[in-house]
């Protein structure tokens, strides 16, 4: 008992002094950028006061956040450690298929007519792909922690402006979630919603765009004209070997999260979607048992979940007959981010 005890409070000790570390630098990198020194002189005080009762805030040495940054926990590798793939090279499907196994996890998407191809095996070593298809920047992330693949627009508001911006890996983590950078402003955004949290573009979301994690081997029976990832990445990466080993299918977590429920297992796959304000999540396997339907009425508005042979999961709004975005994540990523969500429960 005592040994457990020490363990615990060396942990804490760590976090703790960690975050005091992480805040530092984040602080430090921000503030000394070239391309954020502008930001700090420019920001009005009447413009700080509105910003903090809209829950923006800021430090006292300038960096706008929404969450504070000693919230925000060392990953472990520096900025661009795990190093983000900016051009990429697409194999076909054949050739693809002599190294991918059937029963391996990919991201799928279709663009404009192009379907293309992520294997985790690749993802999980850099987490980022700055894409462009069919002429439109696209940004591929996933993070291996919270079991989450999901795309944006590569674009950001500046000056009144949309702009293509690239993004990296900034070695850090925030509810357990992969927290990226943009190179343009150096501002910090969260994977899961794709919203800023720290830095001159806090407070903007990134369009969501959609896409999806199969099983290889329902994805190639169907769209066997896809492009794929190439293991020519440019860097020496041992793919094909995940480094997480059983932390998918364990309960533990590495990195503490701000909300937790243990209603479920922690690292359930879910869907989660958000409607007018209001977000709803549905168990994949829930969805697998009910012959890959689900409908479903959330804030008023009645829902179709709809997941096809190529693993394709579609969830569109009946009454408008628009396409809601969704985002597959563990559970326990969910819920840190929206606690107040809903959990489907079949009827």
């Amino acid at each position: 008992m005592k040994l457990k005890v020490i363990v615990g409070l060396v942990f804490l000790l760590l976090i703790v002094g960690c975050s005091n570390v992480v805040e530092n630098e984040i602080t430090e990198d921000l503030t000394n950028s070239e391309i954020n020194k502008e930001f700090y002189v420019e920001v009005p005080m009447e413009e700080v006061a509105e910003d903090s009762m809209g829950e923006i805030m800021i430090t006292e040495s300038g960096v706008k956040y929404l969450v504070h940054p000693s919230k925000i926990l060392s990953g472990g590798p520096p900025m661009d450690g795990i190093p983000s793939l900016d051009n990429p090279k697409y194999v076909s499907l054949e050739e693809a298929d002599e190294w991918i196994e059937d029963n391996e996890l990919v991201l799928a998407i279709i663009h404009k007519g192009v379907k293309r191809v992520y294997p985790l095996q690749i993802l999980v070593w850099h987490e980022i792909v700055n894409d462009n298809i069919a002429g439109d920047p696209i940004l591929i992330t996933y993070c291996p922690l919270c079991g989450s693949g999901i795309a944006f627009e590569g674009e950001i508001d500046l000056n009144g402006e949309r702009k293509e911006v690239e993004f990296g890996t900034s070695g850090k983590l925030y509810n357990s979630n992969l927290v990226m950078y943009d190179r343009e402003t150096q501002s910090y955004w969260t994977q899961i919603d794709g919203k800023a949290i720290v830095g001159q573009l806090t407070g903007q979301e990134l369009v969501e765009v959609s896409i999806d994690t199969v099983v290889w081997r329902d994805w190639k029976k169907v769209h066997p004209d896809s492009e794929v990832l190439s293991q020519k990445t440019g860097h020496f990466r041992n793919y094909g070997k995940d480094p997480y080993g059983s932390y998918y299918e364990n309960s533990n977590l590495f990195f503490p999260v701000e909300n937790e429920d243990n209603t479920i297992h922690p690292k359930t796959i879910i869907f989660g979607i958000e409607v007018d304000g209001f977000y709803k999540a549905y168990r994949e396997d829930d969805l697998i048992e009910m012959d890959g339907l689900i409908e479903d009425t959330v804030n008023g508005v009645n829902v179709k979940v709809e997941r096809d042979e190529a693993g394709i999961v579609t969830i569109m709004s009946v009454d408008s007959g628009k396409g809601i975005i969704k985002e597959r994540d563990f559970w326990f990523a969910w819920y840190a981010f929206h606690p107040e969500t809903g959990l489907y429960e079949v009827k």
